[in-house]
């Protein structure tokens, strides 16, 4: 019979007669592959997530999923786990169940595709609700027929003219109501400006130099006043076409000369440019420095006309250019044909 101890000192044959390798567990081993292995272990670093970093990621993927909408998060990051909390405005009118849940995919996506930490959901929370942000597309003037022929411009309050005329209206009614009072009820005797007003009327006619003067002033006054109830004023505002025709929009006719001047000057020999804009009329003038004057007329005619149109103005003015050379400039010489030789058979 074979004992165990035997069995451990012989090691049983193999199929062909060859014994197996003898595997043993001594500590040499045991340490050397301690030292194999720890080297690898060792160079491998560890990569730290921080809260902030996450909550960044996630507040960029709700605005992601939301365009045009800012959102507030919380992250809290827990060894490999992250747990994500959004405060967001979702677009009213919508289908509020459906559009929180889109956005909640889209962040749990896109926090555990860039930050490699598990999210296993993300807590919305609904604060508010807006209206969408108008998706219609811009149109070009040609597209746009249902804006109006006629252009409207808008009004002013009149503010400055408004004031001034309550604030003499108040003084001096309040004043002769005030003395009318005083001579009523506390039997006082009238004021002295208003006596002297009465004394000095009642020796003045209508044709005394003092009275016409005073008289022309009123009338001028009030004709200033008329005339400022009958125009809109805000001269320098142009009115511009909108998508939606609930919208009016104007354009201060100095940035209308800005993007004029500004495209004029791209063209290549223009020296300085000069624009005046008016509600009817654009006027351009330029001085050339170089190059061909028809060329430089047409180009600068061609980047002021798109310039205007540009700005979608409801009446789009009359354009005029002008280009004057500067006293240096040549006009170019005209191309020359090259010489071609002749073969003379003698």
């Amino acid at each position: 019979m074979t004992t165990a101890a035997q069995r451990e000192t012989n090691p049983p044959p193999t199929q062909h007669g060859v014994t197996a390798p003898e595997l043993t567990s001594s500590p040499q081993h045991t340490t050397t592959a301690l030292e194999l292995t720890s080297p690898a272990a060792s160079l491998r670093g560890t990569t730290t997530v921080s809260e902030r970093a996450v909550r960044r990621i996630a507040e960029r993927a709700t605005a992601e999923a939301l365009p045009g909408r800012t959102a507030r998060a919380t992250a809290t990051v827990r060894g490999g786990r992250a747990e994500v909390s959004l405060g967001v405005t979702l677009p009213y009118p919508a289908p509020l169940a459906e559009g929180a849940r889109d956005v909640q995919r889209h962040v749990v996506d896109r926090t555990r595709e860039l930050t490699g930490l598990d999210v296993p959901t993300a807590h919305v929370d609904v604060t508010a609700l807006a209206p969408p942000t108008c998706s219609r597309t811009p149109v070009s003037p040609a597209e746009d027929t249902n804006s109006p022929t006629t252009a409207r411009r808008w009004w002013s309050g009149r503010r400055t003219p408004v004031t001034l005329l309550t604030l003499l209206a108040t003084v001096a009614c309040g004043a002769l109501a005030l003395d009318l009072i005083q001579v009523h009820t506390a039997h006082r005797p009238a004021a002295a400006w208003r006596m002297s007003a009465v004394h000095w009327l009642s020796g003045h006619g209508p044709g005394d130099p003092a009275v016409v003067v005073a008289g022309a002033l009123t009338g001028l006054l009030g004709v200033w006043m008329v005339v400022l109830a009958l125009t809109p004023g805000l001269r320098h505002r142009s009115t511009v076409r909108t998508a939606d025709g609930r919208v009016d929009a104007a354009v201060d006719r100095s940035a209308v000369e800005s993007l004029v001047r500004d495209a004029v000057g791209d063209v290549p020999g223009l020296a300085s440019v000069r624009v005046r804009a008016r509600r009817r009329r654009i006027t351009v003038r330029t001085r050339l420095a170089f190059g061909d004057r028809t060329i430089a007329h047409a180009a600068a005619t061609t980047a002021a006309r798109a310039a205007v149109t540009s700005c979608r103005l409801r009446r789009e003015p009359r354009l005029r250019v002008t280009v004057t050379p500067d006293p240096v400039w040549q006009p170019p010489a005209p191309p020359t044909t090259p010489r071609v030789a002749k073969e003379v058979d003698q």
